[in-house]
């Protein structure tokens, strides 16, 4: 879908994205054949979308020349300074229950059902997951690293870790600590009509193209579905506040 792949890979209920990470991940083709398809492809004039497209390709070849370059990408900070945030360590339950997809916010939840059940997740959905673990519930980002790991068919011992660095914001090229994720905004943004929520949620399956996404705003609509595990607001201050105490040295 690369003529479309600007809005096409931010809809998790679309097949917008081009699903050729796992054989990325494993040789089956190379990021080198992908490239030179596309020039034969569009010989002249590409649409920006191919352009999108290529960019996400050096991303790519750009965490593998950092991990070259940094051997222990995926158990040390690669800015230093990180090695002295204050990371909480979840309990049992609070893991569990982001594993399992039981945090309360569909989004995240739904996310982390599909990586179960298939080794996969969209792209714009591993984000959401990954901010409210190393954000919201303030987990070192190392203890979601090695959750997919083990459970991704794509995870690569590059791509893997420098883009939980980059969610954590102790990577190159980070994104800022201060973006975190909304689960409800996104979701509300790229899955209006809730079918992806919908597809891995049967929890959520009554209720309405709005309330689906703040479900506990209509709990007997959604019987067994969890409370939320933290508050957004509460734990984006707090989350804001320990990178400040950080930064105050």
């Amino acid at each position: 879908p690369v003529e479309d792949y600007a809005k096409g890979r931010d809809l998790p209920g679309v097949e917008g994205t081009s699903r050729l990470s796992p054989h990325l991940r494993f040789g089956e083709i190379s990021p080198f054949r992908v490239w030179h398809s596309l020039r034969e492809r569009f010989p002249r004039h590409a649409p920006a979308d191919v352009g999108i497209f290529r960019s996400e390709l050096g991303w790519r070849e750009f965490c593998w020349h950092l991990l070259y370059e940094n051997p222990n990408l995926a158990t040390q900070n690669y800015r230093r300074e990180f090695d002295h945030f204050a990371w909480q360590t979840p309990s049992d339950a609070e893991l569990e229950a982001w594993q399992q997809g039981r945090t309360g916010y569909p989004l995240v939840d739904a996310g982390m059902r599909q990586l179960w059940q298939t080794g996969w997740m969209h792209n714009r959905v591993r984000m959401a997951a990954a901010s409210f673990l190393v954000k919201n519930m303030l987990a070192d980002w190392r203890v979601g690293e090695a959750w997919f790991w083990d459970t991704l068919v794509d995870a690569d011992a590059a791509n893997n870790p420098a883009n939980w660095q980059w969610v954590a914001g102790s990577g190159a090229d980070a994104s800022p600590y201060f973006r975190i994720f909304n689960p409800v905004t996104q979701s509300k943004k790229f899955d209006a009509g809730g079918s992806y929520l919908r597809g891995y949620l049967p929890e959520l399956a009554d209720l309405d193209d709005r309330s689906v996404h703040e479900p506990w705003k209509n709990p007997a609509a959604a019987p067994g579905y969890p409370e939320p595990l933290v508050g957004l607001q509460e734990s984006r201050e707090r989350a804001l506040e320990t990178y400040q105490r950080l930064k105050d040295g």
